[in-house]
């Protein structure tokens, strides 16, 4: 496999069957981009702009999020076994049609409650 840099690249992506495993995305505006049967796994985001964007039949599985930018985030039919989303903005992100913030919330409402 062969290593693409980009670097101060402004271009659109619109990425289709394509294996782009153990990619790592720094500092980088992906908004609005478009992933279609694309294999994203053991991929790094760090400190990224995923507003508005679409990623569809992906393996996102070991994928790693860190300080992202998710509103609008749309995300179908995907894999996502071992990933990994911390300090985001989820706004008009949802999960099975449930908003992100809306789950958060609850799950924090009741972290502090013991199972009886």
């Amino acid at each position: 496999m062969s290593v693409m840099k980009m670097h101060r690249e402004k271009h659109c992506l619109d990425v289709k069957e394509s294996d782009l495993s153990g990619s790592s995305f720094n500092d980088v505006n992906l908004s609005g981009l478009s992933f279609e049967n694309v294999n994203l796994s053991g991929c790094s985001f760090e400190d990224v702009n995923l507003s508005g964007a679409q990623i569809h039949n992906a393996n996102l599985s070991g994928w790693s999020v860190d300080t992202a930018n998710m509103s609008g985030l749309k995300i179908t039919n995907a894999t996502l076994t071992g990933a990994s989303i911390t300090g985001g903005v989820y706004d008009g992100m949802t999960i099975e049609g449930i908003a992100v913030t809306v789950l958060l919330a609850a799950y924090r409402a009741g972290a502090g409650k013991s199972a009886e």
